[in-house]
């Protein structure tokens, strides 16, 4: 048994993720911004008498972050972290405002920063760990109207990278989750740039582009979320121990284009696939 900490289990990936390690007998501290918001994790917990322990973690607080892991390693020394909370801030880069631009950075990458920075010193200090970062498509293939997300998810897989080499040598492993579009939440609390709104010169460009996106899924509709939960349970205790896990159809689709392609190559192709010219 396993003591696992992961971090945004209101809804979505973490939601079931933190169910999926608890149904195979692991210790789950289940971290959400608000513990209030954890009603579903709970009802789901009582339904198939899970044992689980929710606790308080906002990301954007650093007092907050080493109090939740005080917490959780209370029951012992921490053997995983996934770090799955994050935000997407969507609209142009033009009119995306500076403090729109921080609140995605601190989020998503100064907020798992500070979870890490948490917990890395133990499993250092153990040289036992594996610490688990979900990122996504956008961290290898930027795409409009998304760019500050993807540039988030781009610099935490330039961290993660990074720590791999740095923390080889004492016996802690990184491993990268990179999720296509799947039905979740996220698209419904993303936050929307103030400035973005229907008088936007980029408006008509950005509704014709979400339109031809879901041209990429699978019978035009996004794949159930569970798979990534059960793929960052498997990548976990994976005995090939790999660095990088591509999740869905799209993901892995794109991702093998845009390293065989070159960009202007890999740009003609994504067009036509989408159908869009603008």
């Amino acid at each position: 048994m396993a003591n696992v900490l992961i971090t945004g289990c209101s809804s979505g990936f973490g939601l079931l993720t933190a169910l999926h390690f608890a149904r195979q007998g692991d210790k789950v501290f289940a971290t959400l911004r608000d513990p209030a918001k954890g009603g579903e994790l709970q009802r789901a917990c009582r339904a198939e008498s899970l044992e689980l322990e929710i606790l308080e973690l906002d990301l954007l607080d650093s007092d907050s972050v080493e109090a939740a892991a005080k917490r959780a390693e209370t029951a012992g020394p921490l053997d995983v972290l996934v770090n799955n909370a994050g935000m997407e801030v969507r609209g142009p880069i033009e009119e995306t405002e500076e403090d729109e631009v921080r609140l995605q950075f601190d989020t998503n990458v100064f907020g798992t920063l500070r979870v890490i920075r948490a917990i890395l010193p133990g499993m250092r200090e153990r040289r036992a760990g594996t610490i688990v970062t979900v990122s996504s498509i956008a961290g290898l293939v930027s795409r409009p109207f998304g760019g500050l997300y993807a540039a988030s998810k781009h610099a935490l897989e330039a961290i993660t990278e990074a720590l791999y080499h740095e923390l080889k040598p004492f016996g802690v492993r990184l491993v990268l989750i990179e999720p296509g579009r799947y039905a979740t939440q996220f698209a419904q609390n993303m936050l929307v740039a103030r400035r973005f709104t229907p008088r936007s010169p980029y408006r008509a460009t950005c509704d014709r582009f979400d339109q031809a996106l879901d041209r990429l899924l699978p019978d035009g509709k996004p794949a159930d979320p569970e798979e990534v939960a059960e793929l960052i349970y498997r990548a976990t205790y994976d005995p090939q121990k790999r660095f990088r896990y591509l999740a869905g159809a799209d993901a892995e689709m794109m991702a093998r284009l845009y390293r065989e392609k070159s960009f202007e190559e890999f740009e003609q192709l994504m067009r036509q696939a989408l159908d869009w010219q603008d």
